[in-house]
């Protein structure tokens, strides 16, 4: 094994051709590993990263997958970086490896959908947790939530290739923002952060700058945000979803404003007009 994780950032050298004239340049580019999650030496799932904030991905993955229901479930977390990737070694508490490896023999078949490590389609469409919380934000709160990204998306504003996903506290700010080249592990990356610092989703938005598929809306419900706002567009299956789990979802977030798809209730859209 080597001994360290690789940076997040490569240097290289590419040729430039602009304005009918060639020139070499150094360029910032996202680095990307392979990143193997395992419980108790059995491995679950690989997944392509950016070898950054992996306790984090490792947490956020289990809880979105349903493998734990809290950070404290897992016993133990290393990163171990080897020379085909990185290990994400985890040793679960009794109690919850017997419930994986019930659930491991329950869905193991000749056949898997292949979808971020999920072996049966009924997983990956499994109806989301209902959001329950009341939270109530006025539409220049949202606005200013989305303002507040480009600054903290320190890994992007280098290499221009990596998706964000971002915690705005409705009275704190924004508390979070975890960065990937995969837009599912940025939001499980933020997941693992909020619940390795005991930070409730309940009081705020989670943002995203990614389009909006049903997985980052079963994410979000896991979470138990209950606004998700991206700057791009849902899929149809991702409203539906939404709407089941009780979130408003706004989309096409952009400076003059965005787009209601779910719930709408949780918006106040009054407050613009006061502003404006």
């Amino acid at each position: 094994m080597t001994s360290q994780t690789p940076e997040p950032i490569s240097q290289v050298r590419p040729s430039s051709w602009r304005n009918g004239g060639l020139r070499t340049w150094e360029r910032s580019i996202p680095e990307e590993t392979a990143v193997a999650l395992t419980y108790n030496r059995v491995t679950h799932a690989v997944m392509m990263a950016t070898p950054s904030d992996l306790e984090d991905f490792a947490v956020g993955f289990s809880l979105s997958e349903g493998i734990i229901a809290a950070a404290s479930e897992i016993e133990t977390l290393e990163v171990l970086p080897c020379d085909a990737g990185i290990e994400l070694r985890m040793w679960l508490s009794v109690p919850t490896n017997h419930a994986f490896t019930e659930r491991r023999r329950h869905l193991a078949g000749p056949t898997g959908c292949g979808l971020c490590g999920l072996e049966s389609l009924e997983q990956a469409t499994r109806p989301p947790p209902v959001v329950k919380s009341d939270l109530r934000l006025s539409a220049e709160s949202i606005r200013s939530a989305i303002r507040s990204l480009p600054a903290a998306q320190r890994l992007n504003q280098e290499v221009h290739a990596v998706h964000a996903a971002a915690f705005w506290h409705g009275t704190r700010g924004l508390l979070a923002l975890r960065e990937d080249v995969g837009r599912h592990n940025a939001v499980d990356k933020l997941a693992g952060a909020l619940a390795r610092s005991g930070t409730s989703a309940e009081g705020g938005i989670v943002l995203l700058t990614s389009r909006v598929s049903v997985e980052m809306v079963q994410k979000a419900a896991v979470m138990g945000t209950s606004i998700v706002v991206a700057v791009s567009a849902p899929t149809a299956l991702a409203v539906r979803t939404a709407e089941a789990a009780n979130i408003t979802l706004a989309a096409i977030a952009r400076d003059d404003g965005f787009e209601i798809f779910t719930h709408p209730r949780r918006i106040d859209i009054r407050a613009a007009a006061h502003v404006a």
